[in-house]
């Protein structure tokens, strides 16, 4: 095993920069120039995506940048000691220690222990002492390998001073029992904070007199928690920054949940307010998993405003699939009918459809006659679009007992022609009656009659009433008017539409802006008119470009992107293709500065291109593969290429200016 920092690996009272990042230009080039990497772009690029998603600086004037990339050969440190220090995004001001550890994606176990034990090293007082006294990079080298127990001499510092006694306010009384808290510690990468958040918890409970164990699932090796230890924890703490490993362990725990980082800045914090949930008899509580008790009301957590949003985003995705078949199935149907009858405006599908059968079509050709079935299955299909939107939204956030009513306050709204907007509202309306129902206090015989009868009866009864004859009407104003303003648009106004909703496909990759611009388009889409089929085509076209951005960048520039992101770039190909627009989001999560802005313009253009060249889609998804089914396919293709390849360009620009400011530094 070769060693993990050597003396050209460290640079002491340099001065490294006025930012992090001129620092971590400056470690990752020493890391190059040592042989440990093969690529700087590369190497800075994956560091700079790390540390722009969450700050490496912690308490005590430290910060642990850290990377994978296919350029690093070996796990190496290099560590700074900057002149003078510099910002790493701790509370309590700049750092002047900072170690770069770079891995390489296919690290083994035995080093990356090696640099969570660094990691977990830089919490002890005494260490991060004799740091800041070393007066020579050979001395530092020293003294980490000492702390790593490897080398020929461990490190000379002080056994970490006897954690002070608690102060009276801090410490339980001694008559009662101490409390038993549990964690679970995890970072996105699992070399360092997810150990250093581990231990400042741990510290801390001992500080404060609790009994805290902590479950650490990171990358070199898991302290997992038994059941028995759950089970016995007064409360549970999350401090992690991706999702939780068997989190249904936890089921009906006090907990409280924040970002790794927190756990390192704010331990105590954290304890008390795990506490304090397990005090109140309404605080949080994990949710059990679908498997166990999806059915309880209490299964949602978080803020309402939060849990409104997700449930929205629910209710969208679960209704995409009823607008995906069955406005495709329609556009077939549109196909088959202009076959027979390409010059004879709209079809009289129902007059159809009486006077002819499968096996007695009379004067009717086959051809116009499954066209005319297509299009009635299809219709059935949108027409539950709405419906499912509030039946969805209302199981976001009511669970089981919420769908009935929503599809109910769905249909009403559909009624009354308040559209995708009523649909919301009454999904919404729906959701939050259903989950009040669940919340009440009944005797054991009534309590087993509510989800079946007696919530959705009476929330549908008042959902129902209320978009009837109270919402409805102000709903189906506002999607009237959004009608007659989107039917008006022509000439400059339609290029004008194609640029905001292009801007707004491309803004947050499937997100309410996406969603909204998406609903937009659909909502008038089963009436055939031509204007509303030109909106659906810029609004997927426009949709395609930001994941085929992404592979066309990684493409042409492949050095400025870590390995990772070449494998997301050659899966987004075929998730932009097929109007995946969420494809793009590990780029846009990893540097949304670059790749907002790129994929906005690129987005805006191809809607543009799209309105101005009349370009017309009757079917509601399916990217390029339902191409066949559009007006002008040529410039379906042109505005598609045009979006991506400004977007592509002008991310790699923005990136390569990037990664050379901070080479030069």
């Amino acid at each position: 095993m070769s060693d993990l920092i050597t003396a050209d690996l460290v640079l002491l009272d340099e001065n490294l920069g006025e930012t992090r990042f001129d620092v971590i230009a400056k470690l990752a080039q020493a890391v190059v120039n040592a042989g440990r990497a093969t690529d700087f772009e590369q190497l800075y690029a994956a560091a700079e995506a790390r540390e722009s998603k969450t700050d490496t600086g912690i308490p005590g004037g430290i910060a642990i940048p850290h990377c994978r990339s296919a350029a690093v050969t070996e796990p190496t440190l290099a560590m700074a000691r900057p002149n003078p220090a510099v910002s790493f995004g701790a509370k309590d001001g700049p750092a002047d220690l900072i170690f770069f550890i770079a891995a390489p994606d296919g690290a083994d176990q035995a080093h990356l222990k090696l640099l969570s034990t660094l990691a977990r090293s830089l919490m002890k007082k005494s260490f991060t002492a004799s740091l800041r006294e070393a007066s020579s990079a050979e001395e530092i080298v020293e003294l980490v390998n000492g702390a790593l127990g490897v080398g020929e001499k461990k490190a000379e510092a002080k056994p970490p001073e006897a954690a002070p006694a608690a102060s009276a306010q801090e410490t339980p009384a001694a008559s009662a029992p101490v409390k038993k808290i549990v964690a679970v510690t995890a970072c996105p990468t699992g070399i360092a904070h997810t150990y250093m958040a581990a231990d400042a918890l741990k510290y801390a409970a001992e500080e404060l007199g609790y009994d805290l164990k902590v479950e650490t699932q990171g990358s070199s090796g898991n302290e997992k928690l038994t059941q028995a230890d759950i089970d016995a924890a007064d409360a549970v703490i999350f401090a992690v920054s991706v999702n939780v490993r068997e989190r249904n362990r936890f089921a009906g725990k006090p907990f409280v949940e924040s970002a790794v980082k927190r756990g390192i800045d704010e331990p105590k914090e954290m304890i008390a307010e795990a506490l304090a949930e397990a005090e109140n008899p309404n605080g949080a509580r994990v949710a059990a998993a679908a498997s166990s008790g999806e059915d309880s009301p209490g299964a949602t957590e978080g803020a309402w405003g939060s849990r409104i949003y997700k449930a929205v985003m629910t209710g969208i995705s679960y209704m995409i699939p009823f607008v995906a078949a069955g406005g495709i199935l329609v556009a077939l149907g549109f196909v088959f009918e202009a076959i027979t009858m390409p010059n004879l405006g709209d079809v009289n599908t129902k007059a159809i459809l009486d006077s002819a059968t499968l096996f007695n079509l009379g004067d009717v050709h086959w051809t116009l006659y499954l066209g005319a079935v297509l299009q009635t299955i299809g219709g059935f299909g949108l027409s539950l679009m709405v419906p499912a939107l509030a039946a969805y939204i209302a199981y976001g956030l009511a669970q089981r007992p919420g769908i009935a009513p929503g599809f109910i306050a769905g249909s009403v709204a559909l009624a009354v022609n308040a559209g995708f907007l009523g649909g919301i509202v009454g999904g919404i309306l729906a959701g939050l009656i259903a989950y009040a129902l669940g919340t009440l206090k009944l005797p054991r015989w009534l309590g087993s009659m509510m989800p079946v009868v007696i919530t959705p009866l009476v929330t549908s009864l008042v959902a129902g009433l209320a978009m009837y004859l109270l919402l409805g009407a102000p709903l189906a104003w506002v999607m009237t008017t959004l009608q007659d303003w989107l039917t008006s648009m022509s000439g400059g106004s339609a290029l004008l539409l194609g640029l905001i909703l292009g801007a707004m496909m491309a803004s947050d990759l499937g997100g309410p802006i996406n969603k909204a611009a998406y609903l937009f388009a659909t909502a008038g889409l089963s009436s055939g008119a031509t204007v509303n089929q030109e909106i659906m085509a810029a609004v997927i076209i426009s949709g395609m470009v930001p994941p085929l951005a992404m592979a066309l960048a990684t493409t042409l520039r492949p050095k400025l992107f870590n390995e990772n992101e070449r494998e997301n770039g050659k899966a987004a190909w075929l998730l932009g293709a097929s109007f995946i627009s969420e494809g793009a989001i590990p780029f846009a999560s990893a540097d949304p500065a670059r790749v907002i802005p790129s994929t906005i313009v690129g987005g805006a253009i191809a809607g543009a291109i799209s309105m101005g060249a009349h370009v017309a889609s009757p079917a509601p998804h399916g990217g390029i593969w339902v191409i066949g089914l559009a007006q002008n396919p040529l410039m379906f293709l042109v505005a598609v290429a045009a979006g991506t390849i400004v977007s592509a360009l002008l991310y790699v620009v923005l990136k390569s200016l990037g990664a050379r400011s901070k080479a030069s530094v």
